[in-house]
């Protein structure tokens, strides 16, 4: 016997179409929760397949668009450098345009000499108390390069030397002393001439710096015939190198061109092989380039001393049998009484020490040794001159010698000017390593390739340069002349022609970056757009079908109701 429960046709089709309404409304409330009429390759593999392919290329480029945005930020990062760049630029024209100016109302800082004795009227020099017939006065110079200049030799004993003769008056005295040339060029090396106020002075025609010796025959005094002719205003009569020599006693100064006095390159020996010395280097062991000792032989309570503007202050530096380059250095740049009018450097790169005057009235220093033992010290760092210059050695005679070094006239503000300027370029050294985008720096020569496509074969390269300050052909300041400092000029003006030029480019590249950024971003709208044209369900017919489902499926089961009335009829008969 069968349990199965039997049902009529009509019963059967009513129910079977109930079914497929629910299935209807399952396929419809799906579309309507995820708002695609297509969520499978089973609802329609073309489409859907089609979808999913503008879909990926929509995410590539949406991959592409944050490289693009960031380009966008390397470019902008690089444009505001230009900008800083630009402005230093032009402080840094100012600065050279404020040097020419200056040299322009001043005259080009010269290496200059001047006395304070009043000479006028002086018809025979050798009746000065401190002056005999035969004295000579030696002249050392270099050119604008710090290259010594070969002099004209007058006297025929040695290059640059004339001799004061008896009866000479100052006037043939100057006379000597203009003749003397440059052998090179035959131009005239030196130019003599007196003041207003009668004083002696003593050009550099060459560039560079000025060195004058004066000598006497032994057991003279040679500080004398300095004083005689107004060179003693340095104190050299009392600490001025008065050599024990049998030939002649000489006395002697240096004048700087510029605000800054600087050595001669200074070597060592090292492993065998001469280099540069480097700063705790002993004055001790220091040569000059050809390998010879520069002679700084202290011994225990040997001095390097130092005075300022002659002034009777000796300041100690430090024992010269101990004393290094970086001790010498910071001997000056710590003591109180120097640090304010001079300070020092050593550079490693140069093997050079330099001295540089802060104080704009300040006129020279004084440099040498002092001996406690009488035994022969020397302090030829050759500054102002360039070379070794006058060994500066005690004797019986005299325990306290010094070199007097003067700065250039004029030139404090000048030096202040290059200073200035050497500033601005290291600040836009500083801007341009500054100018850097997660490690992409257009400023310091990285280039920048921007991807336009998903495939990459679609792309900017956005060049980078160097606009350090080499990069951008800026030397450091030297300003010695207007020449020069119109030669600044020049590379300032060239370099911001260069900064202003790069800015156009940027920007004509920024502007592309960024139209292709507003074409992707359409582009990946489109695409998007597109895949939802072939997905997306409409939410007004999903919600009309749905309704008509319901209605439908509320209709199917009133037919079912209808249709089961029948055998409801036949339990009646019971």
């Amino acid at each position: 016997m069968s349990s199965d429960v039997v049902l009529t046709s009509a019963l059967r089709s009513n129910l079977q179409s109930l079914q497929n309404t629910q299935r209807l409304i399952d396929d419809t409330q799906l579309r309507l929760a995820t708002g695609l009429k297509v969520n499978s390759a089973l609802d329609n593999p073309q489409n859907f397949f089609a979808a999913q392919s503008l879909n990926n290329r929509a995410s590539d480029l949406t991959r592409l668009l944050d490289g693009i945005s960031q380009s966008i930020r390397t470019i902008e990062s690089a444009n505001t450098g230009i900008t800083s760049l630009t402005t230093l630029l032009d402080q840094a024209d100012s600065i050279a345009t404020a040097a020419r100016e200056e040299l322009s109302n001043s005259g080009t800082p010269e290496a200059t000499l001047t006395g304070n004795v009043d000479l006028r009227g002086i018809k025979d020099l050798t009746a000065l108390s401190g002056i005999v017939a035969a004295d000579e006065l030696a002249f050392f110079i270099t050119d604008e390069n710090g290259t010594a200049v070969t002099l004209s030799d007058p006297l025929g004993d040695g290059a640059g030397r004339i001799n004061i003769a008896a009866n000479d008056s100052i006037e043939q005295l100057i006379t000597k002393i203009n003749d003397i040339t440059n052998t090179s060029d035959s131009s005239q090396a030196l130019e003599a001439s007196l003041t207003s106020d009668g004083f002696l002075q003593i050009k550099n025609l060459q560039g560079g710096n000025l060195r004058v010796e004066f000598e006497v025959t032994a057991g003279t005094a040679s500080t004398a015939l300095a004083e005689d002719l107004g060179f003693g205003k340095l104190n050299i009569s009392e600490r001025e190198n008065v050599l024990a020599s049998a030939a002649a006693n000489r006395a002697g100064v240096t004048a700087s061109r510029t605000a800054a006095l600087t050595s001669a390159k200074l070597y060592d020996t090292e492993n065998g092989s001469q280099v540069l010395a480097r700063g705790s280097t002993l004055l001790t062991a220091l040569e000059n380039q050809a390998g010879a000792s520069l002679g700084f032989t202290g011994e225990t309570g040997d001095d390097v001393i130092i005075s300022v503007d002659g002034g009777a202050t000796l300041v100690d530096l430090g024992n010269i049998a101990t004393l290094t380059i970086q001790g010498f250095v910071d001997a000056i740049n710590e003591n109180s009484a120097l640090n304010t009018q001079i300070r020092a450097a050593y550079s490693e790169t140069t093997g050079q020490v330099t001295i540089e005057q802060i104080d704009s009235s300040l006129v020279g220093i004084q440099l040498g040794a002092r001996d406690t033992t009488n035994a022969a010290n020397a302090a030829a760092l050759g500054f102002g001159f360039g070379v070794e210059g006058i060994s500066v050695a005690d004797n019986a005679a005299v325990n306290v010698e010094t070199e007097s070094l003067l700065f250039g006239q004029g030139s404090a503000v000048i030096a202040g000017l290059e200073e200035d300027y050497n500033t601005v370029l290291a600040q836009i050294d500083d801007i341009v390593s500054d100018a850097s985008y997660r490690g992409v720096n257009l400023l310091k020569g990285d280039d920048l390739t921007t991807f336009f496509n998903e495939d990459r074969s679609n792309s900017l390269l956005t060049g980078g340069v160097d606009f350090t300050s080499a990069g951008l052909g800026l030397s450091a300041a030297n300003f010695r002349n207007e020449t020069v400092a119109s030669s600044a000029q020049t590379e300032v003006r060239s370099a911001l022609l260069s900064v202003r030029a790069f800015g156009n480019t940027i920007a004509n590249d920024l502007a592309i970056v960024n139209t292709r950024r507003d074409f992707t971003e359409s582009t990946i709208n489109t695409l998007e757009s597109g895949a939802d044209d072939l997905t997306v369900a409409d939410q007004n017919e999903e919600g009309a079908n749905l309704l008509a489902l319901q209605t439908r499926q509320t209709l199917g089961v009133t037919s079912l109701s209808l249709a089961s009335q029948s055998q409801q009829a036949v339990l009646r008969l019971f």
